[in-house]
């Protein structure tokens, strides 16, 4: 059975930037349903419920037809989330530093150019999704965006950095103003 993992902070960590309602309802309502449906989606599947979603999640063509776009949308959303509270922290630098700052600068030229596509990037994914930093398969820097719950795993690329730009993840305190969220979201 797969679980809702805890959060690596608490629920009020990251205000005033995400507020501690947001961020306990999206945690302990959204995540924790997309727990419970792929929960059920694999209840017929023995074979498939010992399995972590992220191999479930990098090879969805084996998938059973009959619980595979469930497995998409809910392991997707259990993945994306669970990667998600890990990039969160209330203790940011802000700026990256090491290997992948000069990794940024090699592929956008500067932190700043990484952070304009980035930004431009969730703001401009139609309806709901995430906006990524991956690695690619050949070992490049990508940033770009999924639909849904869609994950950069079953594309075969390595989650680096990544916003929910679903609703749920700002609209209490942001309403329709996404773009102030993901200005908040860099702090």
């Amino acid at each position: 059975m797969h679980t809702l993992p805890i959060l690596p902070f608490s629920y009020d960590a990251l205000e005033p930037y995400i507020d501690a309602k947001t961020m306990e309802i999206h945690h302990s309502k959204h995540h924790q349903a997309y727990v419970n449906n792929l929960n059920t989606a694999l209840e017929n599947h023995k074979e498939l419920q010992e399995i972590s979603v992220e191999d479930l999640l990098k090879d969805t063509k084996t998938l059973p037809e009959d619980i595979k776009q469930a497995v998409i949308n809910n392991g997707g959303g259990h993945f994306n989330h669970t990667f998600f509270w890990q990039v969160l922290s209330p203790k940011s630098s802000k700026v990256p530093v090491g290997s992948l700052k000069s990794r940024l600068e090699e592929s956008f030229g500067s932190f700043e150019t990484f952070k304009a596509k980035f930004t431009e990037t969730a703001t401009k994914r139609f309806g709901s999704g995430w906006a990524w930093l991956v690695k690619t398969s050949e070992n490049n820097l990508e940033v770009y965006s999924t639909a849904n719950q869609d994950s950069p795993i079953s594309e075969g690329k390595t989650p680096l950095l990544c916003i929910d730009v679903w609703e749920h993840a700002y609209y209490l305190k942001y309403q329709n103003r996404r773009p102030k969220y993901i200005e908040a979201w860099w702090n």
